[in-house]
């Protein structure tokens, strides 16, 4: 069963693809894929409608996107329904991922934006303080392209998407062609608060679309997605020397050290590793256990991953994209045919719908698929390790870096061994929940992305900071300016002697 099907073009010739749930294989509706020229013509019309968004104060921008959280209250029904008929995730995974946390981000980033979007003073130091004044003035981009996945498509296209609104700029959102309208559902309910249309448009389509925007007269791409896509993205933008943000895959590790709280980590070790069908970025894809505990800690999670369900409406629901059926497929037999043992699940179940079995499996090694490659499904790994060092350089030697988690009682130790980890986050005694918490920083390291979203400079990563400096005294010449003499070289080299010339005087010019 495909999930996207190429229906016979519309009578002017434009692609059309139609839509099936993953779930049970219903008719979720279709889109019209719009062409390179059309997506250089809403460019075009966002360009125009830029300045005068930008013109409006920071204030009445907050106050628009301040009204959305509202819109998105009273239309969640709908939008999980939506995002339900296109995942087939489960009516409390629609809720918790993907309007909840959207809420939380709309509200966050309004109260946010008059101060973090404001001109900055910055005081000066040493010899120019007295001559010269600093002002950085946030100075919107122009037009931001927002590409979105699957995975969290309303909650991954409504964060992104406000940011770069508050800041100034005009939008162009391409949802995923797997869940188009979910994506979609962004732009509707910030449209119904107030945006103007031609400031925040939405592009559907498929590769060919997002090619075309991010090939577009656009001023920087935000994307999430896959590595191969995010690196083609990335040479785009290096061309034409525009920002870019990348978050793409990830195969985070959980280490499970000696003194964990084995409830709660083997509790976590099933949820982490499979919520929202185990298609999360930050979701936990390979487990290490120290060896003191490792047997106690398996039989927990054999007992709790035994009692998940899968199917419409259960635990776990199904792979949102026929494709990935075959990779979590191929993972789990190479681990198979390599020695790894599978204790539960680890077959395809297509009766219905795109399921695979929740799945255990142990006595993995790193020579698997399973623990080196993106799997995004619904499996949890675990490898037994003889301490926490051989934890941490396991979970090192991988391509991805985007997050991870630490399982102990301990919270230095945590401290300490998340500083060696090579990811871009580290979460203790949980994972996933980073990309919810949008004071952190959010963004990957090596092959996970580029870039970082979320953080006390979200905002203003939809800026350039422009820095001003003023002349604090009003015309004059300057002191350097031509024609040159020798007194102003006894000044330059008196300046330099008493100002660098002794560590009181270098302390005094910081």
């Amino acid at each position: 069963m495909a999930i996207v099907e190429t229906l016979p073009p519309t009578a002017d010739g434009h692609r059309r693809l139609g839509l099936r749930s993953p779930a049970d294989g219903a008719d979720v509706g279709e889109i019209v894929v719009r062409t390179p020229e059309e997506v250089a013509a809403a460019i075009a019309t966002a360009r125009a409608a830029q300045p005068g968004w930008a013109e409006r104060p920071v204030k009445e921008r907050a106050a628009i996107i301040r009204r959305a959280v509202q819109v998105l209250v009273d239309r969640r029904a709908e939008i999980a329904a939506t995002v339900r008929g296109e995942t087939g995730k489960p009516l409390v995974e629609a809720l918790a991922v993907e309007i909840l946390p959207s809420c939380d981000f709309l509200n966050y980033w309004s109260g946010r934006a008059v101060k973090d979007l404001a001109d900055e003073k910055r005081r000066l130091h040493g010899y120019l303080a007295p001559l010269k004044k600093l002002v950085v003035s946030y100075r919107p981009l122009g037009v931001v392209g927002v590409i979105t996945p699957w995975n969290g498509p309303f909650v991954l296209s409504i964060n992104p998407v406000a940011q770069a609104l508050l800041a100034g700029n005009a939008v162009l959102l391409k949802p995923s062609e797997v869940t188009p309208h979910s994506g979609e559902w962004a732009v509707k309910v910030l449209h119904e608060a107030g945006v103007p249309e031609d400031v925040l448009q939405v592009l559907h389509g498929d590769g060919e679309t997002g090619a075309a925007l991010v090939d577009g007269d656009i001023d920087k791409i935000s994307f999430t997605g896959s590595v191969p896509t995010g690196k083609r993205i990335a040479a785009a933008c290096a061309e034409r020397l525009i920002p870019c943000t990348l978050e793409l895959g990830g195969k985070d590790a959980m280490i499970v050290c000696a003194d964990a709280d084995l409830e709660r980590a083997s509790a976590g070790a099933v949820y982490l590793s499979m919520f929202n069908s185990g298609q999360v970025c930050v979701g936990v894809e390979r487990i290490y256990v120290v060896e003191s505990v490792a047997d106690e800690f398996v039989a927990k999670v054999r007992e709790k991953a035994a009692a998940v369900t899968y199917g419409a409406g259960k635990d776990v629901g199904p792979l949102f994209w026929d494709r990935q059926l075959d990779i979590v497929s191929k993972h789990v037999q190479d681990a198979r045919d390599k020695g790894a043992t599978v204790l539960l699940g680890g077959e395809q179940d297509t009766a219905d719908g795109v399921y695979f079995q929740p799945t255990l499996v142990v006595d993995v090694t790193h020579d698997m698929e399973l623990m080196r490659e993106e799997t995004f499904g619904p499996i949890v790994s675990i490898m037994r390790v003889a301490d926490e060092d051989e934890a941490v350089r396991l979970a090192n030697d991988c391509a991805y870096g985007l997050s991870g988690s630490v399982f102990t009682r301990d919270r230095a130790k945590a401290v300490r061994l998340a500083r060696e980890l090579h990811t871009g986050s580290v979460v203790h005694n949980d994972a996933s929940v980073i990309y919810g918490v949008p004071e952190a920083p959010f963004g990957g390291r090596k092959n996970s992305g580029l870039g970082q979203v979320n953080g006390i400079d979200a905002l203003r990563g939809f800026t350039h900071a422009q820095p001003v400096l003023i002349d604090r005294w009003g015309p004059k010449k300057e002191s350097i300016w031509y024609p040159y003499a020798d007194e102003m070289v006894q000044t330059l080299d008196r300046t330099i002697r008493l100002g660098f010339g002794s560590r009181i005087a270098r302390r005094l010019m910081r």
